[in-house]
């Protein structure tokens, strides 16, 4: 049976009803109109999209997961069946399913023969704010049903590793009745907005998260599927926003699907993932240009906020040798007043719904549709979606990168605290103590988007005893931990992500050792970085593309290197290098840092260095090396002659050193054995 109905000024075929074996359910299908056959034989033109019909000349391809949708009963079947079976994992439907209820399911890779499978859960926390039950929830679950550690992701939320299946529905209610919630952190709609975790208390930073959660609130979904499953249908109410529930429901310009669960998302929900960061002027703590959508808070001389620039377009995802995929920033779309930012978002949103590619997940992000389209007509079409022009984009501040790491002063009287957590790893010792802290002084906590946590709402009088506490586990104020850790990131990888090619999470510290030792080794200070990041496959999840060095798994332990992003993360990094393994890093690292060390100008980056240098001048670099030359000054003093540097220089070059590496040897063995009595 189908029918007709107009949404601004559109007309679109419905299938109102579908009869899906097994499953005793109507489903609506509002999202993938069909225009049945003519009695000419044109073939139907299947459309996952409400724009107007158009002539029936071709059946449009679509992929696996959008079947899997269309016949999932708003993301219920048959996830729900097969949770009740006996075995460990669940078929392919309902592991695509699952993505939308936050979850990925998983096997040890490091184990050979039969898969022992189990699940990650993600949770979604707009800013990353974690209210102190659900802290201690999720670090009790992680000892009770996962792998004993909590990972920090580079979204500001949890990932809860290793929770087997029979497991899921004790440990996804538990988190829903803690004031928690893992809807949406994966699958095909709005992911985990982020903003700034610092907890100042400032009129922009504050206007900047409540836009973010607000942001989520507005693109969260509305069918209840997540509830059905995980709680048997009972909802955890919250109050919203009044403004959130207006734009949502407002169809005034046709963004909405009329009758349907899902007013935003219909039954196909969006071609793919999507992510949105907010943030302040100057504060590049969230990686703006990365997300899709970007938006800055915009305020006037006194410091009230007036309205927003929107960034469009950004995405790291990537294919290896496939050179039409790319990671690609987001560039301007305009500015709004503040009252309209909802409805602004909303119409892009829709723009990417109706017209994201929905046959080759590829190509789905919607930065392929703004590089298809360019930004005018991207503009144009979600202008017809928003009402309204967007206004000329407001003149910002250079872009900086803020950790928000060790003490500062909230602005009420409280204190923050920014913690380290390499790779975002809590465990051992570290977890402990977090929690003693955590539990004792009934602190509230914030994630950040480079895997660091900040314990929030601290009395003055408590700095000394925390800071105490937490050095003993080995989480010390920034100033104490090597600069190269402070801004590197890794994605988990192996053992468990089903996409990784070789390691990230567990291959990075001995990565950044090695990375210490070549800087000491040409002469770098240990005050100077370059930020790294590595990942275990070319999807970007560590947002290696915008590292000044990045490391994209390639291969067995191989990678690909990445050069030229810069600190404020505003610049894209390009592909240098391909199939580099690990044991040959220092090979091609050794080279590239002696020469920024010698050639760099005044406060010149790594990475702006090796984009102004080229990658022609690298590689010569690279091909050239013999190895650091010593200063002059260094070999004056311990060379009285020019023939006795040759003679020793020879001698050094049979040893892969330096005239200088191998004197300084001799004479500290020299030292050392007169020390013991034994010199003659």
């Amino acid at each position: 049976m189908t029918t007709s109905f107009g949404g601004g000024g559109r007309s679109v075929n419905v299938v109102k009803e579908v009869h899906i074996p097994k499953l005793n359910a109507i489903i609506n299908l509002s999202r993938n109109a069909i225009s049945v056959p003519s009695t000419n034989r044109s073939l139907s033109r299947i459309r996952a999209v409400s724009t107007p019909a158009k002539p029936a000349t071709v059946t449009e391809k679509r992929s696996k997961v959008e079947i899997f949708k269309e016949q999932s009963n708003f993301i219920r079947y048959p996830l729900n069946e097969e949770l009740l079976t006996d075995a460990p994992n669940i078929n392919e439907p309902a592991t695509q399913l699952i993505k939308f209820h936050g979850s990925y399911q998983q096997y040890n890779r490091d184990e050979r023969g039969s898969r022992t499978y189990s699940f990650m859960l993600r949770t979604k926390n707009p800013c990353g704010k974690v209210p102190n039950q659900l802290y201690l929830t999720m670090d009790d679950l992680a000892d009770q049903f996962g792998i004993g550690t909590l990972r920090l992701t580079t979204r500001q939320t949890f990932q809860l590793h290793g929770v087997p299946k029979k497991d899921l529905k004790t440990v996804m209610s538990t988190i829903i009745q803690n004031m928690g919630s893992t809807l949406g952190a994966c699958g095909d709609l709005n992911r985990n907005v982020l903003a700034p975790a610092a907890p100042f208390v400032r009129k922009d930073y504050l206007f900047a998260q409540q836009t973010a959660e607000n942001i989520a609130a507005l693109l969260t979904p509305q069918s209840g599927f997540y509830y059905d499953i995980w709680v048997d249908g009972e909802r955890v109410l919250t109050s919203e926003p009044p403004e959130v529930i207006q734009a949502r429901n407002d169809n005034s310009h046709g963004t909405n699907f009329t009758d349907s669960p899902e007013p935003i998302y219909g039954t196909q929900f969006l071609p793919r993932k999507f992510k949105i960061a907010v943030t302040v002027p100057t504060d590049n703590s969230v990686d703006l240009l990365t997300n899709d959508i970007g938006v800055v808070v915009i305020t006037d001389d006194a410091g009230e906020p007036q309205g927003f620039n929107i960034y469009v377009g950004g995405g790291m995802g990537r294919t290896h040798r496939l050179e039409a995929t790319f990671p690609r920033l987001a560039e301007p779309l305009g500015y709004v007043p503040k009252e309209d930012i909802l409805y602004a978002v909303k119409a892009i949103v829709v723009t990417q719904r109706e017209n994201g590619r929905r046959d080759d997940r590829k190509y789905s992000r919607m930065k392929y549709l703004i590089s298809s389209w360019g930004i005018e007509k991207f503009k144009s079409v979600v202008e017809q979606y928003y009402g309204k022009k967007f206004e000329p984009f407001r003149e910002l501040p250079e872009w900086e990168f803020k950790s928000h790491l060790g003490w500062h002063q909230q602005g009420d009287g409280s204190l923050f605290c920014g913690l380290h957590v390499d790779s975002g790893r809590i465990g051992g010792k570290m977890k402990k103590t977090l929690r003693e802290v955590i539990e004792k002084y009934n602190l509230n906590v914030r994630i950040t988007p480079n895997q660091n946590i900040i314990l929030t709402d601290i009395r003055a009088s408590w700095k000394r005893p925390i800071t105490t506490a937490l050095a003993q586990a080995g989480l010390l104020e920034p100033r104490f931990v090597d600069p190269l850790n402070i801004t590197a990131m890794a994605c988990p990888a192996f053992p468990l992500c089903p996409l990784a090619i070789t390691e990230a999470e567990r291959g990075i510290p001995d990565i950044l050792k090695r990375i210490r030792a070549v800087f000491e080794k040409v002469g770098l200070k240990y005050n100077e970085s370059v930020v790294v990041r590595i990942t275990g496959c070319p999807n970007g999840c560590a947002r290696p593309y915008m590292a000044e060095l990045g490391l994209v798994g390639d291969g067995p332990n191989s990678y690909q290197i990445w050069l030229g992003g810069n600190k404020s993360q505003t610049s894209l990094a390009q592909s240098f290098m391909e199939k580099v393994k690990i044991l040959d890093l220092e090979k091609v690292l050794e080279p590239l840092f002696y020469h920024w060390k010698q050639k760099r100008q005044s406060k010149e980056s790594f990475g702006d260095f090796t984009t102004r240098i080229g990658f022609e001048k690298l590689k010569e670099y690279i091909e050239k090396w013999e190895g650091p030359v010593a200063p002059a000054r260094h070999n004056l003093r311990l060379f009285a002659d020019k023939e006795t540097y040759e003679a020793v220089d020879e001698l050094a070059k049979l040893q892969n050193k330096s005239a200088y590496q191998l004197a300084m040897e001799v004479i500290r063995n020299f030292v050392a054995s007169s020390q013991n009595g034994k010199s003659e």
